[in-house]
């Protein structure tokens, strides 16, 4: 994701280039302009271009257009929004469910602490990868008993790594470190992760209706072309930059919506899923076992010292 500061417009231009949508974006547009200057150099020099469409009717059609763009952009944020949230869900969860287990688990059981620090930072890893391209076996950090190699012949690894914090709760039941009651309590905390796992695969797994993206798509494709046949009579050679403002506004609506619809990949305006699950990470090792994870120490320290 690209962090900037919404209220500096230049140093927000800056981010100009980082964005790969607005690369394609300005490629295309070129392309559309190209074709509004064939169309007029034709119609100036070659032929007399008259359409028999009315502007009242193509402004109409405009209207219409943007309408749809609206109500396109506003369901692929929906979609957006909804991942953050259940990211956001995520990182509460997971302090809640640590400070939990760090007020019923002894300060001299370092074992158990060291398993569930290391086993909810993995649950945010592996769901990330999950909903990326796959989950990164060395990202895990090995609780115990060889279950990262466990790990790595499972098809769903958030699954299995929830499957082995209810088998530690119910051992520590057994072993009447925990109580029902206390069971109870964090059932609703690891119920959560799962309900956050499902509710993320829906987003992914369920785009726009291949029928709705296209018809949008095919209706810009349309508009710009028959816009330059139109304005070309009124407004000679004004005609090529109308038609790329108007290419620039609506391609790049259809485009940032597309990207932005599935929030969970690796382009520059995604979620930020990398620093989240680091953010938890550090977090459960902090919360449980009083101090950061080796590689996240000697990263900071590394970070402190290009500071000063």
């Amino acid at each position: 994701m690209v962090i900037y500061n919404a209220k500096d417009w230049l140093g927000a231009l800056r981010h100009f280039h980082t964005s790969y949508v607005i690369r394609v974006l300005l490629r295309r547009v070129l392309l559309v302009g190209a074709y509004g200057a064939l169309v007029t150099f034709i119609d100036q020099h070659k032929v007399n271009i008259d359409l028999p469409i009315d502007g009242t009717f193509f402004s109409l059609l405009g209207i219409l257009l943007s309408l749809l763009l609206v109500f396109r952009t506003n369901t692929a944020y929906d979609r957006f929004w909804e991942g953050r949230r259940q990211w956001g869900m995520l990182v509460n969860y997971s302090r809640n469910f640590a400070v939990m287990m760090d007020a019923l688990l002894p300060d001299t059981d370092r074992e158990n602490r060291q398993f569930f620090a290391r086993a909810l930072s993995n649950f945010a890893v592996a769901l990330k990868g999950h909903l990326r391209t796959g989950v990164n076996i060395t990202e895990l950090e090995e609780t115990g008993g060889n279950d990262r190699k466990a790990l790595a012949q499972s098809k769903h690894v958030p699954s299995r790594i929830a499957a082995l914090l209810m088998r530690r709760l119910q051992k520590l039941k057994q072993q009447r470190v925990l109580t029902d009651g206390d069971l109870i309590t964090i059932r609703i905390y690891h119920q959560a992760f799962l309900d956050i796992t499902g509710s993320c695969e829906r987003i992914k797994n369920t785009p726009i209706p291949f029928s709705y993206s296209f018809f949008i798509k095919l209706f810009i494709t349309l508009y710009l072309l028959i816009m330059p046949l139109v304005l070309v009579e009124t407004y000679a050679y004004f005609t090529i930059l109308a038609t790329i403002l108007a290419a620039y506004a609506l391609l790049g609506v259809e485009m940032i919506g597309d990207e932005i619809e599935e929030p969970f990949g690796l382009d520059c305006n995604d979620l930020p899923l990398n620093q989240i699950s680091q953010t938890i990470r550090r977090n459960m090792h902090e919360i449980l076992m009083g101090e950061l994870p080796v590689a996240q120490q000697t990263q900071l320290e590394g970070e402190y010292q290009k500071v000063n």
